[in-house]
């Protein structure tokens, strides 16, 4: 069969059930072989819509997500895609068309060197240099983006391979001899990881992004005692928020127990995550009083940036039931935890979030997410952008569950979350799936509507629109004397119209006191929907941690 047919087979055997691309003349074969296929193929109207719809896709059902995209701009229009899974772990198979092997190198009609552009920030990556390659390229490819550390991984194939006849063998065997993860972590670090938290009188448990696949064990670590909790922005979900036990988001927009008790603490266990400069502040005087257990799956992570006492390489999967059943062997006083709690209930009590609420009816922002919490019941699948919408939506809406809440958090790119909302609903389409952004970065892929209108996947997209690039301008007006530049947005463009242009359902909401109601008439309206909610123009997020600074420096 040909190559193309062949690569179709390898993904209905890696169980792929829809895939997001643009075709263009490099991808033309494969495009063809679609015809035959039987897998549903989702037309995006940009390929980095398409990408990130894959990662939506990804993060919602923790399976493999496809991308595809043509060659030259086919292929750069996937590179902040390919960035964003690769600074989130997610697991992702991009495959890109090139053209024919004979004009490689020669700057010929939509050439691009996509496998040297895209070698930093990928997981793996290859070109075919032979048909026959193709069937265990794309079989490595999936075992590679979804084990160890998830990450993307991108398949160049230059088009005239693509059309080759090749005698197809189904594969069964991968084995990479250069790529076995350590997964089982080291019983002896495990142990004395137990003996630390038995000791710890102040311990945290600080858990990020790589235990969102660990759930149930972490829940069983965390409540064999009562240890506190706090997560990441992409950890949010891991561990239930509105749990006794949990802290809160820390790091720069966190909350202030959250970051008290991590600056104070003795021991902090991270679990699945990388001491980024978010989380940290100022490196030099974060939790300058903690020893550190760190268990990660990429042995890069550990002690990159806050060197650990203890280190655990391996799958929180396989380790955190290991070290729960040692803590629990040791019968550690859980009255030596007491004083501690005694302080976290005090900043709990003196510092709760909280903002100044209108009198009028007038919507502020922070009101907006907690209206939507009360509108979904806190049971819907939430995908943002980034920006303050992002910050606000991970301080006052509780996730409870994991692969609740999907968003960029490394890259932090703006346009990411109505095309991940829409892979997302894609991969879970019994879900509600919100996507609830700015008025800025929706507008960066904003031809996604025309993809949801025409697949009929429900999205409902609320826009909390304050006229202004937020975070931009909230940064002008506390550390660059309110000279705003270049922030405003004005109205523009009347997002209703524009959704009705796009054949989608259009709202605007502009009243407090009616505004959870006319939400739930928004999400129960079929097909997809956008929500124009005019908030608070000028609102800042708080508590906030300068950009360089220490945690115990919280403003606002």
């Amino acid at each position: 069969m040909r190559a193309v047919d062949a690569l179709m087979e390898c993904l209905k055997a890696e169980g792929v059930d829809v895939v997001f691309g643009y075709p263009g003349g490099a991808n033309l074969p494969t495009y063809d072989a679609f015809h035959d296929a039987g897998i549903r193929h989702i037309l995006v109207r940009h390929e980095a819509g398409g990408g990130h719809a894959a990662e939506g896709y990804a993060k919602a059902t923790g399976r493999v997500g496809v991308a595809l995209g043509t060659s030259g701009p086919g292929a750069t229009n996937l590179v902040t895609p390919i960035c964003d899974a690769m600074m989130d772990s997610v697991p992702v198979v991009f495959i890109t068309g090139q053209v024919r092997t004979e004009l490689l190198g020669t700057d010929g009609f939509q050439e691009a060197d996509t496998i040297g552009i895209t070698m930093p920030i990928v997981k793996h990556s290859t070109m075919i240099q032979h048909p026959y390659e193709l069937p265990r390229a794309i079989h490595e490819a999936f075992h590679i983006a979804r084990t160890g550390r998830p990450g993307p991984v991108v398949i160049d194939i230059p088009t005239d391979l693509s059309r080759a006849d090749i005698p197809y063998e189904p594969i069964t065997d991968i084995h990479l001899p250069g790529y076995q993860p350590t997964t089982e972590g080291n019983q002896k670090q495990i142990r004395l990881a137990a003996k630390a938290l038995a000791n710890a009188k102040r311990p945290v448990l600080y858990v990020g992004g790589g235990s969102v696949a660990a759930t149930e064990e972490l829940f069983e670590l965390a409540t064999s005692d009562r240890l506190p909790v706090t997560c990441t922005l992409m950890g949010l979900g891991a561990f239930p928020g509105n749990h006794p036990q949990s802290l809160g988001m820390l790091g720069m927009h966190g909350t202030r127990t959250a970051n008290y008790a991590m600056d104070e603490a003795d021991l902090i266990v991270a679990i699945g995550a990388r001491f980024d400069d978010r989380i940290t502040g100022k490196l030099s005087e974060f939790a300058p009083r903690a020893k550190f257990v760190h268990i990660d799956i990429d042995p890069a992570e550990i002690s990159k940036n806050v060197p650990a006492h203890i280190p655990i390489v391996g799958d929180t999967r396989n380790i955190l039931p290991r070290l729960t059943a040692e803590y629990r062997a040791l019968g550690a006083d859980p009255g030596r935890l007491e004083e501690w709690w005694h302080r976290i209930s005090g900043w709990q009590e003196r510092y709760p979030l909280s903002y100044e609420d209108s009198t009028d009816s007038e919507i502020k922002p922070q009101y907006m997410v907690q209206a939507l919490y009360e509108a979904t019941g806190g049971d819907a699948i939430v995908c943002s952008d980034v920006g303050q919408h992002q910050m606000w939506t991970a301080q006052h809406y509780s996730f409870a569950r994991p692969r609740r809440w999907i968003n960029s958090g490394g890259l932090g790119t703006m346009g990411f979350g109505l095309p991940a909302a829409m892979g997302a609903k894609v991969g879970r389409p019994d879900d509600t799936v919100i996507a609830l952004v700015g008025d800025g970065s929706v507008q960066m892929n904003i031809q996604e509507l025309a993809t949801c209108s025409q697949e009929q996947i429900a999205v409902k997209v609320f826009i909390m629109n304050n006229g202004y690039l937020g975070m931009v301008r909230q940064w002008q007006e506390l550390f660059w004397d309110r000279r705003y530049s270049h922030v405003d947005m004005g109205q523009y463009p009347d997002f209703v119209k524009l959704a009705e242009a796009y054949g989608a359902t259009g709202l605007r909401l502009t009243d407090k006191h009616t505004l959870v109601d006319d939400m739930r008439a928004a999400i129960a309206t079929d097909g997809p929907v956008i929500v124009d909610v005019r908030v608070t123009p000028e609102e800042n997020v708080f508590p906030m941690i300068p950009a360089g600074e220490a945690a115990r420096d919280m403003v606002g």
